[in-house]
């Protein structure tokens, strides 16, 4: 009669457990992440090799990582940097070039991951203005965004095959005007990427000789933002790689979605997809590699005397490193 009598309190005791252990799963669920959903605003350049970003938006890591992300658009990584300095937006994607000379301005700002690395960098020559080869640049007008990692290529470049970038006089120009501005009467040449580089090739055929100006030297494109906004939003800026990183592994497993997207957000057709998708490497890290490229780049500047200081900056000062080793460790792979 007792068990009887005491039945109905049991089942109160075991579903009261059951609710507690339910709520304490959800909280631990819930733990490392603050209740409020964040806001990021995001400066980025659209290219493929802002892919990961895209990824994560389309896919809704983003949001499933409690931040709502309000990407916005510029032409350049002079652009995007340019916005983060002037809090206009809260993260970055940028070159390591433009990043180079933020650091020479002594700029409170860092690197935390570097989302996809690209090699798709151009130079177009008319031919009617009797460029046909490198050695026929000397003299010439060459449009292109200045202070751009495509400054740094082409100043490489003629290095490479016995000139210098005060063999060539360069003009400012942005990349959408890049295929008004080859066509007028005052350039010999431009520089542009994609998409542009693709539309170039298109519209001016045979009429132009088309240089690879990046000799397998990888560009990188770089996440940044200011150290003090880092240091106030260490949580949030590991729940911004997580969603990076859960776009990569998204990527990984599934290319052709992944090239769908990318397709959608930049609205390119499929073939013009596939022929950048062999000219970017999709994958969240901080390596060395980074490192070397910008004390190259820091040296070329110095050289060249786009800035005024005389030592090649410390940029280990400039990397941080914890969030990425929270959530990916090994794919950070810095000498410190």
């Amino acid at each position: 009669m007792r068990s009887i009598a005491h039945f109905p309190s049991r089942i109160q005791m075991v579903l009261a457990v059951a609710l507690m252990i339910a709520i304490g799963l959800g909280s631990c669920s819930r733990g490392s992440y603050s209740e409020k959903m964040e806001t990021i605003n995001l400066a980025t350049v659209p290219t493929a090799a802002s892919a990961l970003i895209y990824i994560a938006q389309d896919q809704n890591f983003f949001a499933a990582n409690r931040i709502s992300i309000n990407i916005r658009d510029y032409h350049t990584g002079v652009a995007t940097t340019e916005a983060l300095l002037k809090d206009e937006v809260d993260i970055a994607w940028v070159a390591e070039f433009p990043f180079v000379h933020r650091v020479f301005a002594k700029e409170k700002i860092s690197v935390f991951a570097v989302v996809g690395r690209f090699n798709e960098q151009y130079l177009f020559g008319r031919k009617d203005r009797r460029i046909n080869a490198v050695a026929d640049l000397k003299g010439k007008r060459i449009g292109m965004p200045r202070n751009t990692i495509a400054e740094f290529y082409l100043g490489r470049f003629l290095e490479l095959n016995g000139m210098n970038i005060q063999d060539v006089f360069l003009v400012d120009v942005s990349p959408p005007q890049s295929m008004a501005a080859i066509k007028g009467e005052s350039l010999d040449g431009v520089i542009a990427w994609e998409p542009y580089s693709s539309q170039l090739r298109v519209q001016l055929g045979d009429r132009a000789v088309v240089l690879s100006i990046q000799n397998n030297q990888p560009g990188y494109g770089a996440i940044t933002a200011k150290n003090r906004w880092i240091s106030g939003n260490r949580e949030v800026v590991n729940r911004f790689l997580k969603s990076l990183a859960q776009a990569e592994n998204y990527l990984t497993h599934n290319p052709a979605a992944a090239m769908a997207i990318v397709r959608k957000w930049l609205k390119f057709d499929e073939a013009f997809t596939e022929t950048i998708w062999s000219e970017n490497q999709f994958s969240l890290s901080l390596d060395q590699s980074l490192v070397t490229a910008m004390e190259d780049e820091a040296r070329w500047m110095i050289k060249n005397n786009l800035t005024k200081e005389k030592q090649v900056p410390d940029f280990l000062n400039y990397i941080y490193v914890d969030g990425l080793k929270a959530v990916k460790p090994e794919a950070v792979n810095i000498i410190q």
